[in-house]
Order: structure tokens, then C-alpha cells, then sequence
């Protein structure tokens, strides 16, 4: 039996402080970093996304980040092939891969490594969802989702059209729904030698943090950036436009919103979907919550945590295959 590769997976909602956190670590540790961030992977939108800047990086290897166009199509299968290819060249390089981001299925997508089900070439059903999305609305969708998958529709937001479409897209296509194929994948076991670790704070705190984050964006020019994006054609039907700050703003260039309620609007969603974040995290396997109060908000601390979670689980392995 072919010995499992280390991956360290550190996740958890947005605005928790993964970003400086992960670089610390792949330094003590010999990593490079591996983005699990389905809005990151996109160039021309820095600010919206948080992005990593180059000085922050400290010289560790960041991968999966600034290498699609925003019109280009960015999913769980093809990040799950990056991914893959990604992770052959850091185990080359004898380094250890840290998969950092806050999209939870892409991470459950390559620690277990998920199997999908092949997609069909004709997109007539796609066409025609996204058609009856824009006809008769996201709460439409909602609850044909509603009927055949009562599963997928309590897991997915109304608002997430492309995942909603998504669910129903697959149940046209296999007549059975997604819920029940991602439940049986679930159950699978991790693809590698794991650590998977979720950075969590005080919710008060964590929503403080994502409202001055939110303002800081703006401050360092995130209108400006959804403008500039706006004036390269890029528009509100593409998916990476749907990202939480750019849809709002875009709202507000066309006149739909104030930028007071865009902003707010931006804040309060930011908050719902790190609530969701957290949702998921808790309903997977294995575990091992960070909460920063609990190291008194010491880096080093957690650091030392961590590195000691990681020796453990390696240790474990080498004595179970002996």
C-alpha cells in the first residue's frame, strides 16, 4: 500500500486571520501554500478577494492564486485537477503543501478526494436553469430545488444561484439527488496524511473584524477596482462578479443601491456566509478547532500548537504502518 503524503489543510470563516497565519507556518514547517479560495484564483480582483500581497508572502510559494481571467469558468472539479497537478510539483520540491482558504467543499473536494460525477457536454439543462433563474428569480429556483432535494435546498443559500442550478442540474441528469451522492462521499477517507485545522474566534470579535475589513477594502479602493473591472466588460451575470463586495458595488454603479446600502449589504453578508463557513466546518470529520482565545490570541502559541498536532499525526501513521 502506497504510503500517504502529508497536506495541511488551515480553514476557517473569512476574516479570521488565515492569510498570516498560514505563512508563519509554512516558514516553521518547510511549506508552500495551496489556495482553496474560489474567488482568489481570479486576476484584476485583489481587494474584493483579500488576496495575498507579494511583500505578505515572505517568499513562500503561493499556488492557485491570479491565474484565471474573471470570465473564465472556476468550479470544484477543475480545482480539484489544479490542485492535483499542484500538489505533484510541491512534493517534488520535498515540501509539504498547506491548503489555506475558506471554501469548504473545494477542501473536502481534495482531502478525500472526492469523486464526481462526469458532467455531461451538452449544457442544454444549465441554459435552461439559467434561463428560469433570470425569468423568474433565485426563490423560484429555491423551491423546484425545494421539491426534488430538500437536503441540498436547506445547505444552499437561495442566493447561490450557481449552486443552486448546480443541484438541480445533477439531479436532471442522474434523477437522484446531490445531497445523497456528496453524503456516500462523505464517508470517504482522507486521501492523505492530514491535519485539518479550523481557526475559529469569538463571534462578536470575528463580526467586528469582518466590518473593519469591509471598511478597509473600501478605503484602499475597492470601488475603483469594481469599476475598472466594470469598464473591461466584465458584468454581474458572470459567476467571480457574484463575489461578495463586487455584486453589491456593481448594484450600486447601476444605480440600483446607495453606496451606504451597499456597504451595508456587503457587511451583512460577510457575516451570514462566515456563519455558513462555520456551519460547514463543523459537519466534517476530524477536526481540530483553533479558537484564538483560548491561546490568549498568542500567534506563537498556535503556532507551536499546530506544530505539534502535525508531529503527532505523523508519528501516529509511521506506528500504525509498522
Amino acid at each position: 500500500m502506497e504510503e500517504k503524503k502529508p497536506l495541511i489543510v488551515l480553514t476557517g470563516p473569512t476574516a479570521v486571520g488565515k492569510t498570516e497565519l498560514s505563512v508563519k507556518l509554512a516558514r516553521r514547517i518547510g511549506g508552500e501554500i495551496l489556495s482553496a479560495d474560489s474567488m482568489q484564483v481570479y486576476r484584476h480582483m485583489d481587494i474584493g478577494s483579500a488576496k495575498i500581497r507579494k511583500e505578505e508572502m515572505e517568499g513562500i510559494p503561493h499556488h492557485l492564486i491570479d491565474i484565471l481571467n474573471p470570465d473564465e469558468e472556476f468550479n470544484v472539479t477543475v480545482f480539484q485537477r489544479l490542485a492535483k497537478e499542484c500538489l505533484e510539483g510541491i512534493f517534488h520540491r520535498g515540501h509539504i503543501p498547506i491548503m489555506v482558504g475558506g471554501t469548504g467543499f473545494y477542501i473536502q473536494a481534495l482531502l478525500y478526494d472526492v469523486v464526481f460525477e462526469p458532467e455531461e457536454e451538452n449544457t442544454d439543462i444549465r441554459k435552461k436553469l439559467e434561463r428560469l433563474a433570470a425569468e423568474r428569480g433565485a426563490a423560484y429556483l429555491h423551491r423546484l430545488l425545494k421539491e426534488v432535494d430538500p437536503d441540498s435546498a436547506q445547505a444552499i443559500h437561495e442566493n447561490n444561484r450557481k449552486r443552486v442550478i448546480r443541484a438541480l442540474e445533477f439531479y436532471e441528469q442522474n434523477q437522484y439527488p446531490i445531497s445523497l451522492h456528496n453524503q456516500e462521499q462523505r464517508k470517504r477517507q482522507s486521501a492523505y496524511l492530514s491535519c485539518y485545522f479550523v481557526l475559529n474566534d469569538d463571534r462578536q470579535k470575528l463580526y467586528e473584524r469582518i466590518d473593519q475589513r469591509v471598511d478597509q477594502m473600501l478605503e484602499e479602493g475597492l470601488l475603483d477596482e469594481v469599476e475598472k473591472l466594470r469598464a473591461m466588460g466584465y458584468h454581474k451575470g458572470m459567476v467571480s462578479m457574484q463575489g461578495l463586495g463586487y455584486k453589491e458595488l456593481l448594484g450600486y454603479l447601476d444605480g440600483e443601491l446607495s453606496l451606504e446600502e451597499a456597504v451595508r449589504l456587503i457587511k451583512r453578508d460577510s457575516r451570514h456566509f462566515a456563519k455558513r463557513q462555520l456551519t460547514w466546518f463543523r459537519r466534517e470529520r476530524d477536526v481540530i478547532w483553533i479558537n484564538k482565545q483560548d491561546f490568549s490570541y498568542d500567534r506563537d502559541q498556535i503556532l507551536s500548537f499546530m506544530e505539534k498536532k502535525i508531529a503527532e499525526k505523523c508519528e501516529g501513521d509511521r506506528e500504525e504502518s509498522l
